[in-house]
């Protein structure tokens, strides 16, 4: 828990018998960041003040300076406050990065732009949303075993593989949602796709909760950290919701409107369970929606995951400041940036491994150059078939030297034979980089 600000009246008081001291407060704090940061009074109690002010006297010039630039949102909290944030320069900086990095215009990475191995980097990156959504909401199965369910098909067995296949399977719909607009409906089954099967009451599943359905969050020393609004608001905060995601007028940028809304669901927890994984689904539907392909392919969570304990302060540090999203917003969009950043290294590294395994293939004992020649195209190319005829058309060889090269592939395992009419078709093999690495 964050140390709440003073109650700065006393120093209004002190301010309004003395002008100079008034005048030496409004001239101490010429911008509403301390050295370039968003300091709460949390974070500012450990900083030395400027000269001749105290720490009580800084923040009440820091917050008036913060007030007169402040912009609203229409999310109110119980006591009718509105939210607001601040629009400084790191935000608008940050937020240019993601549009340059994740948006319309950027370069598509070579891996994506490539229709055959496209789905090798879509289906990783959902996995990866999936398991690490999950543990943030407290599913226990490893990330190994959950791609090993994912990626064979296995039914789960235990509610925390199931709440994994959920993400997995509510990823994978969204981006068959992003064109259209927000509503009740839409939110709802978000809800409904992230909780089959994983509440303690399946009727809740894509419903709003109920007056008997408290929701209070509850630190690990057990105290209550946040009160969501009472259920007989819900329906209206939705409603409200729903319209600020569709504006366009007055302007906020695509990635600000993404995470207020974020932070919007997460705040009224309008459902009994699984409030987070779908705050966060619909964070990656108004991200697509608005024009980020690339997210797609971003695992937000799995950046969220390595210090969950900032997640948590981001969302308090805006409600116990005076409904000040700017905290959130800026940890989001830290949290966008490395998670963009590190798709990218993601992708570099992987294509560095198949320009070395290309490598290695031409210096392969035991392989002749037109099966190296015919590996390196597969590595390239997952779904490919290949056909006896075929790569005896491609190398000038007669049909039996042609046959030869591609059973003696699939007796190494690194393809697979099998009939298709009265023809003999072979594909690639799962996991033919790791056989290459290993031979």
């Amino acid at each position: 828990m964050p140390k709440r600000p003073p109650d700065l009246r006393q120093t209004v008081e002190r301010c309004a018998d003395s002008p100079e001291r008034l005048h030496a407060l409004l001239t101490a704090v010429s911008e509403p960041t301390v050295g370039g940061r968003y300091l709460h009074w949390d974070e500012l109690t450990h900083r030395t003040p400027p000269h001749g002010l105290s720490h009580e006297e800084w923040w009440f010039a820091l917050k008036l300076l913060r007030r007169g630039l402040r912009k609203a949102v229409p999310l109110h909290d119980s006591r009718r406050e509105p939210f607001h944030y601040v629009e400084i320069g790191p935000i608008a900086e940050a937020a240019h990065k993601i549009d340059l990095g994740a948006g319309g215009l950027i370069e598509m990475p070579g891996g994506i732009a490539n229709p055959e191995t496209r789905d090798r980097y879509y289906v990783s990156s959902l996995i990866e949303e999936a398991i690490t959504s999950s543990q943030l909401e407290g599913a226990t199965t490893t990330r190994r075993i959950a791609s090993e369910m994912i990626r064979s098909g296995r039914p789960p067995r235990d509610p925390s593989e199931r709440m994994i296949l959920n993400n997995f399977l509510t990823m994978k719909h969204i981006a068959t949602l992003k064109k259209e607009p927000l509503s009740r409906r839409l939110v709802l089954e978000l809800h409904r796709h992230v909780t089959t099967d994983t509440l303690s009451d399946p009727s809740a599943a894509g419903r709003l909760r109920t007056s008997d359905e408290p929701v209070d969050v509850i630190d690990d020393r057990g105290r209550t950290v946040h009160v969501p609004p009472p259920a007989g608001e819900l329906a209206d905060r939705m409603a409200a919701m729903c319209e600020f995601a569709n504006a366009d007028e007055p302007f906020v940028h695509p990635v600000i409107r993404s995470i207020i809304l974020h932070f919007w669901l997460a705040y009224d927890h309008p459902f009994a369970d699984g409030n987070g994984r779908t705050a966060r689904a619909l964070f990656y539907w108004s991200m697509l929606r608005r024009g980020y392909w690339l997210f797609e392919f971003v695992s937000v969570s799995s950046v969220i995951r390595k210090a969950p304990a900032q997640y948590g302060r981001a969302f308090l540090y805006t409600e116990t400041d005076d409904n000040d999203l700017t905290y959130f917003i800026l940890y989001h969009l830290g949290v966008i940036g490395r998670a963009v950043d590190e798709l990218h290294r993601y992708i570099r590294r992987k294509t560095r491994q198949l320009e070395a395994l290309e490598a290695r293939l031409h210096g392969a004992s035991g392989l002749n150059y037109r099966q190296r020649a015919l590996l390196s195209h597969a590595l390239r190319h997952p779904h490919r078939r290949y056909t006896i005829r075929g790569h005896q058309t491609s190398h000038g060889v007669v049909y039996q030297t042609a046959r030869t090269d591609l059973l003696d592939l699939a007796t190494r395992g690194l393809m697979s034979a099998e009939k298709a009419g009265k023809q003999w078709q072979f594909k690639p093999s799962p996991d033919l980089e790791r056989k290459l690495r290993e031979t």
